[in-house]
């Protein structure tokens, strides 16, 4: 069996960015940069998951909205992982989250998370 050792870039903005969740996620504390997705806002949702929510610690949770606008902008960090680790952040993700391909302030693109629909 082959490993995968290309790297994806991964904007997080939530509990990906908290040690506890990426040791119990990836199994390692992931460094990254900060940079800032234009276009989307931040709105609080609650999260049915019980999965989810018993490993991310809380039910309420912050999500993207795209309002199309570039004044908008959410901050967080891009973190540079392999494909197993973006798998693995697949799995972490609740019911309802997809994966998108998004292109960040800075001019990186980066995989990102976000309720089905808000786009």
């Amino acid at each position: 069996m082959s490993v995968d050792l290309s790297t994806q870039n991964l904007f997080t903005y939530g509990t990906l960015q908290t040690e506890e969740v990426q040791l119990a996620t990836f199994g390692r504390r992931l460094q990254g940069h900060a940079d800032a997705l234009p276009g989307y806002t931040l709105r609080t949702i609650e999260i049915q998951d019980e999965d989810f929510v018993a490993k991310s610690g809380t039910a309420i949770h912050r999500n993207l909205q795209f309002t199309g606008d570039p004044s908008n902008f959410v901050e967080g960090t891009i973190y540079s992982v392999t494909q197993q680790e973006l798998e693995q952040a697949d799995r972490y993700e609740p019911d309802g989250y997809k994966r998108v391909l998004v292109q960040l302030r800075s001019g990186a693109k980066a995989w990102v998370y976000l309720v089905a629909g808000s786009v």
